[in-house]
């Protein structure tokens, strides 16, 4: 099977294609490895050091989804057809491509079949779509800082389970893990802060 940098190169590089794309065409080069696929192209945007405003919501959203169906043991996704059919400008789709097929090249060259029990069992898709569902929710949160990361998280364990490759799906696990810990502390200090700022605010007033 082809590698998947290679795919996305063919498809939205070197064939012609209208001015914009959707994720039901893009889904055509997802084959019988449709969730880990999906999930590598849904978080890449977030995943990556270039600005992706508006993406991080409405693709965490489509993630939680999969990985709910992860979770449940199916074994073909399901998205709303609005999500499925809504049009990405295929320059936009480019863009992300170009910075971000060198990264999947560089883990592609190390990825391989092994400890495979961990993206084919149940208990082993059951705590990677537990994780991913945990990071969509932090991608979701419109508060910055808590969508890189968890992003990075989802894309390095959904790359493992796309290739079988248990080894890179665990050290996506842990990314997801201090993804979790990142986010949940710039929470805190987010509701600490606005507590604070409305204490100041109440005794200020009040004199």
């Amino acid at each position: 099977m082809a590698r998947l940098s290679h795919e996305l190169q063919r498809y939205f590089f070197d064939e012609d294609r209208t001015a914009h794309v959707t994720l039901a065409e893009i889904l055509l080069l997802a084959k019988e490895r449709v969730f880990g696929f999906l999930l590598v192209i849904l978080s890449l945007p977030s995943a990556l050091p270039v600005p992706a405003p508006g993406y991080s919501t409405p693709f965490g959203i489509l993630i939680f989804l999969l990985a709910i169906q992860l979770i449940v043991g199916a074994n073909i996704p399901w998205l709303p057809q609005k999500m499925l059919n809504h049009p990405i400008k295929l320059e936009t789709v480019q863009k992300f491509l170009k910075a971000g097929n060198p990264w999947l090249q560089k883990i592609e060259a190390i990825a391989r079949p092994r400890l495979t029990y961990i993206c084919t069992t149940l208990p082993g898709k059951l705590t990677i779509g537990i994780a991913i569902a945990l990071m969509a929710i932090s991608m979701i949160i419109p508060i910055p800082g808590t969508n890189t990361l968890p992003a990075i998280g989802v894309f390095v364990t959904s790359f493992g389970l796309l290739e079988d490759d248990g080894a890179i799906s665990l050290g996506g696990l842990v990314i997801c893990l201090i993804g979790g810990i990142s986010s949940i502390s710039i929470l805190v200090a987010v509701i600490w802060g606005g507590s604070s700022l409305l204490d100041l605010l109440k005794t200020w007033l009040g004199r």
